[in-house]
Formats: structure tokens, C-alpha cells, sequence
């Protein structure tokens, strides 16, 4: 569960979010030299490291598999860069942030255009109950739930579970579901365009190891690093919305600011995995100003001391969210199946 209110968490419970707004602007300019830099330390050690694990794999020493975990949280890191360039947040020209985006896609399986478009949605419109489904991990309400069939809820039970959440979702989400532009299907022919050609553009790299180092050999490298990197940042995106005293309404009482910053978790990680994680975890201050750089987040933080503990959580308090399964309209807040059964 979240730790308890402190009285930086409550003055930041008063802060009114249109005015943070306004007040968080000089942190949005991005520095073209740094952005640069963290691309850098991010894909080459990522390129290495795959390289090296290939090679010691294809020269018989599987042992290199144990730097999976390694690549996976590199490969994560890519995915957040490519994340900040759909915000506009990682160069200054919405250009330069588009084609590195649409590169960094190829290595993460996912088309950037049909992401792009995706999360803009879930940005938009995130704590809604009348706008849910875009870019979201699926969350009925109690009445709703109960309103199921057997079948239904039966359904609902298993996608909730951790074991599809955390592991056969994010395989299927990041392997197959991202070779096509579901839900764009006809929102336009750039839709398209973008899931093809990451498709074509990552199946020619995976041709090419394949052709050197084999199928085997490749595979054993690859899938696991990515099912690791799918799996963290499906985990982060759960923890970021999805806790017990986060913001949900319906309109008109429902309002974009205060959803941003109520609805958003602050993951407070130890280094280097908040290295590794590229500051995701200041999710709240994310949502509020989307285009402000991952590696400027801190920096808001340090500026602001009282969104530090708002909706804060460590590393040690992100199980217990787990539980967590439908939103209790009367009490305002997420509960589990059980605390739901007994009313």
C-alpha cells in the first residue's frame, strides 16, 4: 500500500494542477546535446551486449544467457526514449523525435506511428471511466463486474491475473499483437504503413543475426530480452495507474489536470534502476507535463519537494498493487475481488 501522507504528500494534496502547469514550462526544452548523449548510452552498450551474448552463445557458452536481464532493462530504456520522442519531449523539432522514434521501433517490436497514436489517447484520457480502452490495462468497476456472466467474469479474473498481466500479455502484445495496427485498422493508411515497415525492418536485422549466428542461437538471445524488457515496462505501466487511491471519475467531474496528477503514481526506484527505467517512475509529473525530458524529471522533483511523496511508492510497495482489480465507484478506489464480494 502507498506510504503514509507527510506533509510534503499534503501540500501537494492542495497544489491545483492547472497552476503546476504553468510553473513546470522551463523544464520542457529539451537539450539536443544531452538527448543525444542518452541515446548513445543507451542503444550502443544495448547493441554490445546483444553482440556479446550472441557470440559466446553460437561459441557454446551459454552462460552469456545470464546477461539477459542486462539487455532486457537496456532494451527497456530504448522503449522510453522512443516513449519521450511520441511526446515531442526528446528533440526540439517534432520531426527529429518522429524518424529516431520510428527507429527506435524496430528494436522494440513496436510500431512507433500505431504506439504514437495509442498512448496519446491513454494520455488524454487517462482516469476516465467514460473513455477507457485506449492504451490502458483494463479496469471495470464493481457494479460493472458484477453485472457479468460467469463466463465474463471468469475471463476477467484470468486477464487481471499476474501470470497474464506481467507475463503472457506482454509476450502477446510485443510478438504478435504489435504486427498489426489493432484498433487503427481504419484510422488511416500511416497506420498501416507504420506497422509494415517495422515489421519488414525487424525481420531483416533478426534475418541477418539469424544468418550468422543461426536460429537457435539468435533466438535465445533475442526473445528472452525482449520478454524481459516487454514485461518490466508492462509492470511500471501497472504500478503508474494502477493503485489503490488513484483518480478515477466519470464526466463531467472527471477534469484532465487533476486526473494527470492524482491518477499517477511516483515510483521511487534505488539506482541504477531508476537509471535503467529512464525516470518513468516520476509518472505523476509525467502525466501533468508529458513533453518535459526524462532526464529533467529529477529535476522537477528537486524544484518541487512536495510531489515527492505524493502517491509515492518504493521499490519493496509495488506487490501489494497486484491485488488490486476493480474500481469501487462508491468508495473511490481500487479494491480487490474479495474486498468486492463482501460489499
Amino acid at each position: 500500500m502507498l506510504v503514509q501522507m507527510s506533509a510534503p504528500d499534503a501540500d501537494a494534496a492542495l497544489l491545483e494542477p492547472r497552476k503546476l502547469v504553468s510553473q513546470l514550462k522551463p523544464f520542457i526544452k529539451p537539450s539536443t546535446g544531452r538527448s543525444l548523449w542518452e541515446l548513445a548510452v543507451t542503444v550502443l552498450p544495448f547493441f554490445a551486449v546483444i553482440l556479446a551474448m550472441l557470440w559466446a552463445v553460437d561459441a557454446g557458452y551459454y552462460a552469456a544467457l545470464a546477461l539477459a536481464p542486462v539487455a532486457g532493462l537496456l532494451l527497456l530504456r530504448v522503449f522510453i526514449i522512443q516513449h519521450d520522442c511520441g511526446h515531442g519531449a526528446f528533440l526540439a523539432k517534432r520531426a527529429g523525435n518522429d524518424w529516431i522514434g520510428r527507429a527506435l521501433g524496430v528494436l522494440t517490436f513496436t510500431p512507433y506511428d500505431c504506439w504514437r497514436r495509442s498512448h496519446t489517447l491513454h494520455h488524454a484520457n487517462t482516469g476516465n471511466l467514460d473513455a477507457r480502452g485506449f492504451g490502458d490495462v483494463d479496469t471495470l468497476t464493481v457494479r460493472e463486474y458484477e453485472a457479468l456472466s460467469p463466463l465474463q467474469r471468469f475471463a476477467y479474473r484470468a486477464y487481471r491475473h499476474p501470470i497474464v498481466l506481467l507475463g503472457i500479455g506482454p509476450a502477446y502484445l510485443f510478438i504478435l499483437r504489435h504486427r498489426l495496427p489493432i484498433g487503427l485498422m481504419k484510422e488511416g493508411s500511416i497506420y498501416w504503413t507504420s506497422a509494415i515497415a517495422t515489421n519488414l525492418a525487424t525481420a531483416g536485422i533478426l534475418a541477418a543475426l539469424i544468418y550468422v549466428f543461426g536460429l537457435g542461437t539468435t533466438l535465445s538471445v533475442v526473445v528472452p530480452a525482449l520478454l524481459i524488457a516487454a514485461s518490466t515496462g508492462v509492470y511500471l505501466f501497472y504500478i503508474q495507474h494502477q493503485f489503490e487511491d488513484a483518480h478515477w471519475d466519470r464526466r463531467p467531474q472527471w477534469t484532465f489536470h487533476e486526473a494527470a496528477l492524482h491518477g499517477s503514481s511516483h515510483l521511487d526506484l534505488p539506482q541504477p534502476l531508476r537509471w535503467f527505467t529512464a525516470n518513468i517512475g516520476v509518472h505523476h509529473v509525467h502525466h501533468l507535463a508529458s513533453r518535459i525530458p526524462f532526464y529533467r524529471l529529477q529535476e522537477v522533483l528537486k524544484a518541487h519537494p512536495e510531489l515527492r511523496d505524493l502517491n509515492r511508492f518504493t521499490f519493496p510497495q509495488t506487490l501489494s498493487p497486484l491485488k488490486l482489480t476493480l474500481w469501487d465507484e462508491d468508495k473511490r478506489r481500487l479494491v480487490t475481488f474479495r474486498e468486492a464480494a463482501l460489499g
